[in-house]
């Protein structure tokens, strides 16, 4: 393993930084440091304070009518100051206000009031990746949250702020452990493999890799591995781009399949220095326990199981109801374990300011968070964050450099506690002694608090670089070249030491454990672009080529450590008796591309966009590696027909619609080749070596083909504004590991499968200024999916090893299932259908139920209120979809809890009872009958729900007369209520074994000076 580097795998792509940056400073020092340009003949020095009437507008551009020259932007205040003759005029422009013309009239102070104006949110331009457009002349999907959005959330990971605000884009969370990670799905899953479905991502302009970096045994007790993209600070973002359609992915090629989500961090603005320090704390507490059965409840289900089976003597071992255990106590075991509460809190100071050529921002956050777990137990998380951006007098050489560093350290229960909360008898002992020693009851049981010395230990280091530097050669040309450079170094150990077993059973540290992962993943791009556009009389044509080279490598050490001589030395892996290491390599991808692009816009009325990429990939072998992509857009801007010019009822309408082809290599590096690993066998002392894949130059690239219609239109000033899109992505050539039979030796070839993936819907969102009067303002922001999958072709599908899994014409997320038609009246046990009529219950004879597990329809709504300097915020966000009830074991048969649902349960015949006979464990037919039931479409139950995903209030401190001085104070909450008749816990959650989402509340305080 290498150790983290600033040097090595990079030297000349920082040296060119570094050269670029001390470049960028020449301006600083030779200009004067205020943000506005003045010449020697003004004669009067003009201050004032822009605001919406209400509260101040940072931001805001001032400029002297009578020479352009002449401007600066308000600061975060809304304060602005520059010299103007005293008979000039002022032109004061912000986006979403319309330009008012102030006339000076000899007056040195000038406070001004803009008036909120929508049609201008149609000039904002957007990230569309290599280049930016207008929102009114773009011609993808393309969905946008700004740091508006962003700072209002109360969250660590950059995926928790898109929950519920992007109409197409599917986010879940894996667990409520902090620093877990998140599951997005942009238009639904396109490949027949779980990792083949990941989005592209891009942190300025930079491909930042969301491929796991850890392992289940060395993890946080979470169902998936370390995700990086938890090491993004979302305090440091300034806007989140998602590209959805052909039109806005092709110019990624293969990369973009997926969709594309564009992360843009903040940058410095022009103006006197700025310091902002911001601090907020807060809890989190769980956001739903399941509603099990008290002591009473519980024994008596218990002592039916045991008299339903003839058994009128308890067995020795169960504690109990056999009179060893307390009967009468009760322990609400979901309280005692994961009910308690998380403590925030979040620091990040901000410091940013520069001239009109040259901008700067410096910013450190730090976060600590803990768990609700009864132990000591913790996150940590650090960032730092540098922006610079300089451009010569004459702007026509631009320079960006950006640079993020985070730290995160994370101190986990090895196994989490949800599962324990749940199952634990109500009647349990107590976790501790009268000395305040652990409890184990005579070795009656297993004391849960013991596993909590079985500890999980993460930390990252993560760097991201990046450089941009343009050139303007003549008008009609720009040269530019991205750098970008990566590293990220992961270090994860799961330690099992003696002491979380019972003492009693006298194991000493010869039984102590450790797994460990250590990966570091650095990588770089280049990409020289060439830009050319000329405007035409009455059209526009702007045309963009480029290349790109990329590189990738990752090393792993992944090993396991048994016995040592000390519970001191457990982190040490050599001081281990056994030594197994499970995986040492490193892997290199290699990525290189050229692509182009040709927008055409004649009018501002139509327009044309036509991308098309080369993409060359290692993970194919020769003759395979290179594949083209392209795709063209379109978009009618009808309300500039001379029929709608004059229209009062419409202000803006465009019909636009794309179709094109994207690719797919994500099925990891080497696959195409036949390996080997080192065996643990010899020969003559030599060590033998194990085939582990075989070769298979033949496979190739998944093709993604994408169709797009939408429609957009404004009412009344854009005060409604809504967008409707249909859209359908059909991806062949399916990359998937192909099984193979025992006898070949291996389980699987890597291979392209002639399967087709159909993902189709429909995209609602609708923009409302429900109100918008001096002191009060009011909007709302309304988006649905109603999104469909289905595999339309799979040649063969029936004699192949897919064929219990798949369908063809029903979703790629599909379970196939028992019918259960209800309880035998005289047995009291579950009926499930026998399909075939054979007289046997079989998975593969009668398992033909079809369960959809993929949501029907998703969205959010969200609310805005102004009122002078008040804001409230709250977006609900809703899912329709399926889900598994909770089941544990046998009810009865072990010692248990159960959902206090399952206390109707059957007794004797012409009972009518929701659930089977109570069984001790016994009755073979009741514990068949019981997991046949588990594996029915009773089992899948309504997992819709609704819910207050975010709220923030604010206030800003009214301190006018404090030139400089702002102060904003708020409360954040996340997750607080939710609406569901889902009974399983958490209705987001589909794993009832690790602890879900926690709801969070925070309060914080932001000064500015």
């Amino acid at each position: 393993m290498n150790n983290f580097s600033f040097i090595k795998g990079g030297l000349a792509l920082y040296c060119l930084i570094f050269a670029g940056f001390l470049f960028s400073f020449s301006s600083i020092y030779s200009r004067d440091s205020i943000n506005c340009k003045s010449l020697f003949y003004q004669q009067h020095l003009i201050q004032g304070i822009i605001s919406d009437g209400i509260s101040p507008l940072p931001g805001v551009t001032v400029t002297v009518k009578s020479n352009r020259n002449l401007s600066c932007i308000t600061d975060y205040n809304g304060q602005y100051s520059l010299k103007a003759s005293p008979q000039d005029t002022l032109i004061v422009s912000f986006i979403g206000f319309k330009t008012a013309l102030v006339p000076l009239n000899g007056r040195t102070k000038v406070d001004v009031k803009l008036l909120y104006d929508t049609t201008t949110l149609q000039e904002v331009r957007v990230n569309a990746g290599y280049y930016s457009v207008k929102e009114s002349e773009r011609t993808g999907s393309i969905s946008r949250i700004g740091a508006t959005d962003i700072e209002k959330q109360p969250v660590s990971n950059v995926l928790a702020t898109m929950q519920g605000r992007m109409a197409g884009v599917n986010i879940t969370q894996d667990s409520g452990t902090p620093g877990a990670g998140f599951q997005i799905q942009i238009r639904g899953l396109n490949s027949l493999r779980t990792e083949g479905n990941n989005p592209l991502y891009i942190i300025n302009g930079v491909p930042y890799s969301s491929e796991n970096i850890g392992y289940s045994n060395t993890t946080t007790g979470v169902p998936t591995p370390t995700s990086p993209l938890a090491s993004i600070n979302p305090n440091d973002i300034e806007s989140i781009e998602v590209l959805k359609d052909a039109d806005a992915t092709a110019i990624y090629g293969s990369r973009g399949a997926n969709g594309v989500v564009l992360i843009t961090t903040k940058k410095g603005t022009a103006g006197k220095t700025k310091v902002i320090i911001a601090a907020s704390s807060g809890f989190g507490r769980a956001t739903r326990f399941m509603d099990l059965m008290n002591t009473q409840q519980y024994l008596e289900m218990r002592r039916q199981g045991f008299a339903n089976d003839g058994i009128t003597s308890y067995p020795a071992s169960a504690y109990d109801i056999n009179g060893t255990w307390d009967q009468k106590k009760y322990t609400n075991w979901q309280k005692e374990l994961t009910g308690g509460t998380s403590v925030i809190t979040n620091l990040q100071t901000t410091l940013t300011g520069g001239s009109q050529n040259t901008q700067y921002l410096l910013s450190g956050t730090y976060r600590t968070e803990t768990t609700v777990l009864p132990a000591d137990f913790g996150y940590d998380k650090g960032a730092f964050n540098f922006n610079l951006n300089h451009a010569s007098e004459d702007k026509k050489f631009k320079l960006t450099f950006s640079t993020g560093y985070t730290f995160q350290s994370s101190l986990q229960a090895a196994t989490d506690m949800t599962r324990t909360a749940r199952n634990l008898a109500p009647n349990a002992p107590s976790l501790y002694n009268s000395d305040g020693s652990l409890n184990f009851e005579n070795s009656t049981w297993q004391n849960p608090l013991a596993s909590l010395r079985s500890t999980a230990e993460v930390k990252t280091n993560d760097l991201n670089m990046n450089s941009v530097i343009s050139y303007q050669v003549k008008p009609q040309w720009e040269i530019k070249i991205n750098l970008g450079f990566t590293d990220l170094n992961n270090a994860e150990m799961r330690l099992l030491p003696s002491t979380m077993f019972n003492p009693a059973l006298n194991y000493n540290s010869s039984r102590s454990s450790m797994y460990s992962n250590l990966t570091q993943r650095q990588s770089w791009i280049i990409e020289p672009q060439l830009r050319w556009k000329h405007d035409f009389e009455e059209s526009t044509l702007d045309i963009l080529i480029g290349g790109t080279a990329q590189e990738q490598k990752t090393s792993r050490l992944y090993q396991f450590g048994r016995g040592f001589s000390s519970n001191s030395l457990i982190r040490d892996f050599l001081s281990a008796t056994t030594k197994t290491i499970f995986l040492s390599d490193e892997i290199q991808y290699r990525y290189q591309a050229f692509f182009a692009r040709a927008n055409y816009n004649w009018n501002q009325k139509y327009i044309l966009n036509l991308t098309a990429r080369r993409d060359g990939s290692s993970r194919f072998g020769p003759g395979r590696q290179f594949a083209t992509f392209g795709a063209a857009g379109a978009a009618w801007l009808f309300s500039k027909e001379k029929f709608l010019q004059n229209s009062t009822f419409l202000s803006f309408g465009k019909l636009r619609a794309s179709y094109g082809t994207t690719g797919s290599d994500q099925i990891g590096d080497y696959q195409y080749l036949d390996t080997y690993v080192s065996s643990s066998q010899s020969y003559n002392g030599i060590i033998a070596m194990d085939p582990t894949r075989l070769f298979n130059p033949d496979f190739s690239w998944e093709v993604n083909k994408k169709l797009e219609i939408a429609v957009e239109a404004g009412f009344y000033k854009d005060c409604i504004f809504l967008t409707a899109a249909w859209y359908r992505n059909r991806s062949s050539n399916q990359l998937v590991g192909i099984p193979l039979p025992a006898t070949t030796g291996f389980t699987s070839i890597s291979a392209n499968l002639a399967a087709e993936v159909e993902n189709s819907g429909v995209e609602f969102t609708l923009r409302t200024v429900n109100l918008n009067r001096n002191e009060l303002k009011w909007k709302s922001s309304f988006n649905i999916s109603v999104a469909k999958n289905k595999l339309t072709a799979f040649p063969g599908l029936e004699g192949s090893t897919y064929a219990n899994r798949y369908v063809i014409g029903q979703s790629t997320s599909i379970v196939k299932v028992y019918n259960y038609v209800g309880i035998d009246p005289v047995t009291g046990l579950y009926k499930i259908e026998d399909v075939n009529k054979d007289g046997i219950i079989t998975s593969l004879g009668d398992k033909k139920t079809i369960m959809d597990l993929s949501p029907k329809y998703f969205g959010g709504l969200d609310n805005q209120f102004e009122y002078k300097n008040w804001k409230l915020d709250f977006l609900f966000q809703f899912v329709k979809q399926l889900n598994y009830s909770y089941t544990s074991n046998v009810p009865g048969g072990s010692p248990i809890n159960q959902p206090s649902a399952m206390t109707d349960a059957w007794l004797q015949q012409g009972d009518v009872a929701q659930y089977q006979i109570n069984t001790s464990g016994q009755n073979g037919n009741a514990v068949n009958a019981f997991y046949n039931y588990t594996d029915s479409n009773a089992n899948i139950v309504d997992g819709s729900y609704i819910r207050l995903k975010n709220i923030a209030l604010s206030y800003r401190l009214p301190l006018h007369n404090s030139k400089g001085v702002g102060c904003r104070i708020s409360l954040l909450g996340q997750n607080l209520l939710t609406f569901t008749s889902y009974k399983g816990g958490d209705p987001e959650f589909k794993y009832t074994a690790y602890l879900p989402p926690l709801k969070v509340l925070t309060a914080g305080i932001e000064l500015t000076f």
